[in-house]
């Protein structure tokens, strides 16, 4: 018998880990997991975890920020960059170098139905995920020394220095509802045609 490799939702889909399909992709499942998923393993200030949910806002945040003309479809796309997390967590990146199994290629699964699902390209383009990467090492830097501790010339060698253009956000943990809340008007105000 082999294990089982699909993971019930609240809404009743059965999303397999291995070969997910859009069909058993929701946005309230996603909003749901990424709202209850701890950023940092849970290592930040506050009366709340800072939630992938509210990173995934704030990412999206940034990347437009950094380039105020891209479109809608590829804001969603920043939205969505850790959706995959609402099922398989938010593992720190120390861990998945250490796990052995391609991580990355199981994410990237997941992240290309949830694409899909949305329509929006199951590939991002070389330089959307180049901007989302930039946009996520700013978000670390700003969540870094706002929330888990680091002194500022700690978190600039992990991460690099934010544009001194930038506006710095004021980070604050919300709570669980209030996160989830946020991501899902974040998307449907993203998603609307």
């Amino acid at each position: 018998m082999q294990p089982r490799a699909w993971q019930r939702m609240l809404s009743g889909r059965r999303l397999d880990l291995l070969e997910p399909s859009p069909l058993d992709v929701e946005i309230e499942d996603i909003a749901h997991g990424l709202a209850r998923v701890a950023r940092w393993n849970g290592q930040t200030k506050g009366a709340h975890a800072f939630s992938v949910a509210q990173h995934c806002v704030l990412v999206e945040r940034l990347t437009s920020d950094l380039n105020p003309n891209l479109t809608r479809q590829a804001r969603l796309m920043a939205l969505l960059h850790d959706a995959p997390e609402y099922v398989v967590g938010d593992l720190i990146s120390p861990f998945k170098a250490a796990i052995g199994i391609d991580y990355k290629a199981l994410e990237l699964k997941l992240l290309a139905a949830i694409h899909l699902r949305f329509g929006v390209p199951a590939l991002v383009p070389a330089t959307l995920v180049s901007l989302f990467k930039k946009a996520d090492r700013l978000a670390a830097f700003y969540e870094a020394t706002q929330l888990a501790g680091f002194e500022e010339a700690e978190a600039r060698r992990l991460f690099g220095r934010p544009p001194a253009a930038l506006k710095t956000p004021r980070l604050a943990p919300l709570p669980t509802a209030e996160a989830q809340a946020l991501f899902l008007e974040r998307f449907h105000r993203l998603a609307a045609k």
